[in-house]
């Protein structure tokens, strides 16, 4: 049976940014909205909650989490906006980013550090690196009396690194600086112990690399930061009178009219998935990291980090020019992969993904067509 709907006539690289669901996965979607739609009152006010709670338990355990300390979101980004508009910052302190932060996400703190007078502080990470430990060197030197906050992704959306992000975590703790971190990349693609990162606040998607339908994320918050953070959208929750959930959990629970489906299709896609490599999620992991490995030295002469910085992604520096017009051209060869300005123009990285779906023929026709496009 054919898993993936993707159109074959493409070659597909950008998993990274939201790639296909598994057919299994799309039926089961249709499966809970046929049941939704059928008797709508039913589904959202009786058996929402406890499909949600049930899918919980086994995300929790796939994340290493108590589930009660894990809500449901649409995406990553919303996130770190609920984290950031929920803590309060003033005159003088300061928020820590990196220059490997996602757009959105850095836009975010820089608009809660305007409405408070706050200040961003960006630290410089080399790229390429040759060591974790210039990650930790380039973050904990921005580190003040002042820092308030530090916004860490675990893996890079732009430059596609496993950020050494226990020891970020462990080592901001020292100097009593909570982390939030942004690890839309991280579940499906490493191995997750949130309990043991014991980060203050995690936010993670499902629909990249876990494979749910677009639209499935999470927000993990340590128990005793709970009380501090209130969804983006207040609802029912604020003054429900139940006490057999936390006022975390019942706030998040119903933000108003929406599919919940993506999320709830979460327990069948780690099953998917799972079923993909006899060895299950480990072996997948491992198989996506090594074609990573193979189609980097097939694209690139470029070491941009060490192996064990790499996960499923893999991106290297071309010539200077125009990123756009490099993607656009990629895809007019029916190649679908990002080609961005980074840092700045004319500055460019390419970034391929290796997912489930990839094999090393994919990568092939990549460097061939970049070697067409080559002046």
């Amino acid at each position: 049976m054919q898993l993936w709907p993707l159109d074959r006539s493409f070659t597909f690289l950008n998993h990274g940014s939201f790639g296909s669901c598994p057919l299994p996965v799309l039926e089961e979607q249709n499966r809970l909205r046929a049941r939704l739609e059928a008797q709508p009152l039913r589904f959202m006010l009786r058996e929402k909650e406890a499909l949600e709670d049930a899918v919980r338990s086994k995300l929790g355990a796939f994340l290493g989490a108590d589930p009660g300390d894990l809500v449901f979101l649409s995406n990553a980004t919303s996130g770190v906006n609920t984290v950031l508009r929920s803590l309060r910052f003033s005159a003088g302190d300061e928020l820590l980013v990196t220059d490997h932060g996602y757009n959105a996400c850095s836009n975010a703190v820089r608009f809660v550090a305007e409405q408070a007078g706050a200040t961003v502080v960006v630290a410089n990470v080399p790229f390429p690196l040759e060591s974790p430990e210039q990650v930790t060197r380039a973050v904990m030197a921005r580190v003040s009396s002042r820092t308030r906050l530090a916004v860490i992704d675990h893996v890079t959306s732009p430059t596609g690194l496993i950020f050494p992000i226990g020891e970020l975590v462990s080592r901001l703790k020292e100097h009593g600086v909570e982390t939030l971190v942004d690890g839309a990349h991280a579940p499906g693609m490493l191995p997750l112990d949130l309990a043991a990162l014991d980060a203050g606040y995690y936010t993670g998607n499902l629909h990249k690399w876990v494979g749910t339908p677009k639209g499935a994320a999470f927000l993990y918050v340590r128990r005793a930061l709970q009380p501090a953070i209130r969804p983006l959208v207040i609802s029912h929750g604020a003054n429900s009178p139940r006490t057999d959930k936390s006022r975390f959990q019942l706030e998040f629970e119903w933000p108003g009219t929406m599919d919940p489906t993506p999320w709830l299709c979460a327990a069948k896609a780690l099953e998917v998935m799972a079923g993909i490599e006899p060895g299950g999620w480990p072996a997948l992991m491992r198989r996506n990291h090594a074609l990573a490995l193979r189609a980097r030295d097939l694209l690139t002469a470029t070491r941009p980090a060490p192996d064990e910085m790499l996960g499923s992604l893999v991106t290297w520096a071309l010539p200077d020019g125009d990123a756009r017009a490099t993607q656009d051209a990629l895809f007019a060869n029916a190649i679908e992969v990002p080609v961005f300005a980074w840092p700045i123009p004319p500055k460019r990285l390419i970034r391929i993904a290796c997912a489930a779906y990839n094999t090393l023929a994919d990568y092939q026709r990549l460097a061939e067509a970049l070697e067409q496009l080559a002046p």
